[in-house]
């Protein structure tokens, strides 16, 4: 057993889970009036709503006490502070820095960043600024009317979720589009839409060595030359989000449209940087600073209060009562807003890149699962999806509803339908249907039209889907991955877990390729690349 499976505050929550297991939250909302007003609260304008959650004041004390425990506050103060929570690559964690909106300096190694982290923003606002003006041109003088993103990973799925949420800002004179797969058919497709005169591609890679990153920009840029003639085309339609200036300048962009951003930036977090230049382009950077001030606004929320009031670190607890104590494997985040299609697919990586470990800060293998599979879809196209297994499966699934008090959208009595669809969802999962409610349903039906409830959400509602509060949610949740891995010892600032399969593909890339022998592989992959070869042999 490991130190935490084996401490006090551990060995608590397993006995109290023990004594309540089967407690129902219809019975917990019953027996108590003041429940909601208990269980929620409210930070950087976000409203959060955990009542319906399978806890009581009890199991709450017992989680905090595990926090308190694990060395929470201190944990958190470290991330702010600068000091290296990414052991294994020795370096901090300060995502933090890139949107802080205070005087208060971020020292890394004896130097504050905030002068270079603002030295970037000036240049990514004056960039933005001279192309959404159209005073930038492309190489026949013609104004750029889409912007490419090229990257993968933290340099696509932040940047694409946040323009997608931020369509109702966007200038009516570019599109945004991202490519990110290195399968042809993304940027092939993409491409055949695109007018090479008019098109900026931004090539998002901190090392400029990213393969698939790479692989799409070489090919972006043969179709760019092919269609207006010349290679100095390509420093009028790309810039580089990098640090490797002489990468940038071979491939032919000005390192003076090369926006920089640094080692303490992890990929998943780094839409705040640099990275974020699509976001700057396609909104303006007036939006982006507001995207920063209300991640800012959840930061010194999750810095400055107490464990008992601080959301990121009640809704972290939360999952890990689902996760270690109640055997749940998934979390569904299910926003009621077309506009965050993509916050799911982001917070897949945020959470299972990041807390997708089996190892602990010690080097010991872990003996208690961390990160749950994440996945959702946007309402209300869920309920008529995969909400049948929410309801009447079996499978504990906690649920996070996302929604808006008022819309961008405002037809007809669409919003006040998808509200309604939404609460009545929570209330649905909550309270179930009992077998004396079904008492009216014809005998033989019964038994299907029966919901055992207690299945258990947590309801956040911003005011508005706006750049701050969508700056304060993205931050929020953040927050809630660290404060989970704090109490599982883990780094969630590293991914090594991803090298395996990159190495391995090089040596099959070359294979494929016929540049090298097959190497010795098992005989599934062997038999797969002899299937693959059989073809070029015939000549087919």
């Amino acid at each position: 057993m490991s130190r935490l499976t084996e401490s006090p505050a551990w060995r608590a929550l397993d006995a109290h889970r023990r004594q309540h297991a089967e407690q129902h939250l219809r019975d917990l909302f019953a027996h108590d009036g003041g429940r909601f007003a208990r269980l929620s609260g409210e930070a950087a304008g976000l409203f959060v709503d955990y009542s319906k959650n399978r806890v009581t004041a009890e199991t709450l004390e017992l989680l905090f006490a595990l926090a308190r425990q694990q060395g929470m506050d201190g944990w958190i103060a470290r991330l702010f502070a600068g000091d290296a929570v990414n052991h294994t690559e020795r370096r901090p964690a300060l995502h933090t820095a890139l949107r802080n909106r205070s005087q208060r300096p971020v020292v890394v190694a004896d130097r504050d960043v905030m002068p270079e982290v603002r030295r970037v923003l000036a240049q990514m606002g004056e960039f933005a600024e001279r192309v959404r003006g159209g005073e930038w041109t492309g190489h026949t003088g013609q104004p750029v009317r889409d912007v490419v993103n090229i990257g993968i990973g933290g340099s696509d799925l932040g940047p694409q979720m946040v323009c997608a949420a931020l369509e109702p800002y966007a200038s009516e004179s570019l599109n945004a589009h991202f490519v990110s797969n290195v399968d042809g058919a993304h940027l092939g497709a993409l491409l055949k839409r695109l007018d090479p005169r008019t098109t900026l591609f931004v090539v998002a890679s901190k090392t400029f060595t990213t393969e698939e990153t790479l692989a799409n920009a070489a090919s972006a840029r043969r179709w760019l030359i092919e269609r207006l003639g010349e290679e100095r085309a390509v420093a009028r339609h790309f810039v580089a989000v990098s640090t490797n200036e002489a990468g940038v300048r071979a491939f032919g962009i000005d390192p003076a449209n090369m926006f920089e951003f640094w080692d303490w930036v992890g990929g998943r977090y780094s839409l705040w940087s640099a990275i974020g230049l699509p976001i700057a382009l396609y909104v303006g950077m007036e939006r982006f600073e507001e995207l920063l001030a209300g991640a800012h606004a959840m930061d010194e929320h999750f810095r400055a209060a107490p464990l008992e009031e601080n959301l990121p670190v009640i809704l972290g607890l939360l999952g890990v009562w689902y996760v270690n104590f109640l055997d749940a494997q998934t979390q569904a985040i299910l926003p009621y807003d077309q506009s965050l299609c993509r916050f799911p697919a982001y917070l897949q990586q945020a959470d299972m890149e990041s807390n997708g470990k089996r190892v602990d800060r010690d080097g010991r293998e872990v003996d208690y699962a961390t990160a749950p599979v994440i996945w959702g879809e946007p309402g209300t196209n869920g309920q008529h999806a995969f909400f049948q297994l929410l309801h009447q499966g079996t499978r504990l699934v906690p649920a996070d509803f996302i929604v808006a008090a008022e819309s961008h959208y405002p037809l007809a009595d669409h919003h006040p339908r998808l509200l309604a669809n939404c609460l009545a969802q929570t209330e649905a999962l909550m309270r179930g249907r009992t077998a004396e409610e079904a008492a009216d349903e014809p005998p033989e039906l019964r038994p299907y039209k029966v919901f055992p409830g207690n299945q258990p959400s947590t309801t956040i509602l911003l005011p508005r889907l706006d750049p701050f509060h969508l700056g304060a949610l993205i931050a929020l949740y953040e927050h809630r991955i660290y404060a989970q891995a704090v109490i599982w010892n883990i780094n969630p600032f590293d991914q090594w877990g991803v090298e395996l399969g990159k190495r391995l593909a090089r040596t099959l890339l070359a294979e494929i390729r016929g540049d090298s022998a097959p190497a010795a592989h098992d005989g599934s992959t062997a038999g797969l690349l002899g299937r693959l070869a059989a073809p070029r042999a015939h000549g087919e």
